[in-house]
């Protein structure tokens, strides 16, 4: 990794070293939208499924379990997450199913990585609100994605139907954390699908607090 991959690298795993041992009894009260986003991905049969910032695995023991004829890949920037992901996969059984390797997501080579330059369905769940660069993540994803695929993706909104003071209250405390909500997301989506022709729908889900949108290429 270049140095400053190298530094975010450290940065999430001294946060994650203790954390990712609670990271999913803590994370559901408070990353809302995964499941939705998870059920909506709507694999094709044998299709091929990556995640961009896998975290602890859940996401993709989930999707696997729920789209049980598909292949699944995650990567993520920190040696201590993916640790907590492969023994997840594991304990699952899925370990013949999904693939998982450390890179930076906003610089990756997916063919390197796992054998495979092109995906059905690509996503990214509550990791770009944590990821310097994060409009290079989008751009990677599309690229990634083979004809007729998708890009989904759900992170925190701009709370923007909820109390001000919530809001200051919630970004606050995401800061401690090193996350800083994305409100420029559309603009970002929007200026990737000029680029790539790619179409976007993108909804509001809980007065705000989150938003989960979609790009697919023709």
């Amino acid at each position: 990794m270049e140095r400053a991959a190298a530094d975010h690298a450290a940065l999430m795993d001294g946060v994650y070293r203790l954390q990712r041992h609670v990271y999913d009894a803590t994370r559901k009260y408070y990353l809302l939208g995964r499941d939705l986003m998870i059920e909506g991905l709507d694999v094709p049969d044998r299709g091929t499924v990556l995640e961009l910032g896998c975290g602890t695995g859940r996401n993709l023991v989930l999707a696997a379990r729920r789209y049980p004829r598909a292949q699944f890949f995650g990567l993520d920037i920190s040696a201590e997450m993916l640790a907590t992901a492969q023994a997840s996969v594991e304990r699952a059984g899925l370990a013949g199913r999904v693939t998982l390797a450390r890179a930076d997501a906003t610089r990756f080579e997916p063919r390197d990585l796992f054998g495979t330059g092109r995906f059905d369905r690509v996503f990214v769940s509550y990791a770009l609100s944590m990821i310097p660069g994060g409009e290079r993540t989008v751009a990677l994803g599309l690229d990634a994605l083979a004809p007729g695929g998708a890009l989904h993706i759900v992170d925190f909104g701009g709370q923007e139907r909820l109390p001000d003071w919530f809001r200051s209250v919630l970004r606050a405390w995401l800061a401690k954390f090193h996350v800083s909500p994305r409100d420029d997301l559309r603009r970002v989506l929007e200026s990737e699908c000029e680029r790539t022709g790619a179409s976007l729908s993108m909804d509001s889900l809980y007065c705000g607090y989150a938003v989960h949108a979609v790009l697919h290429r023709g």
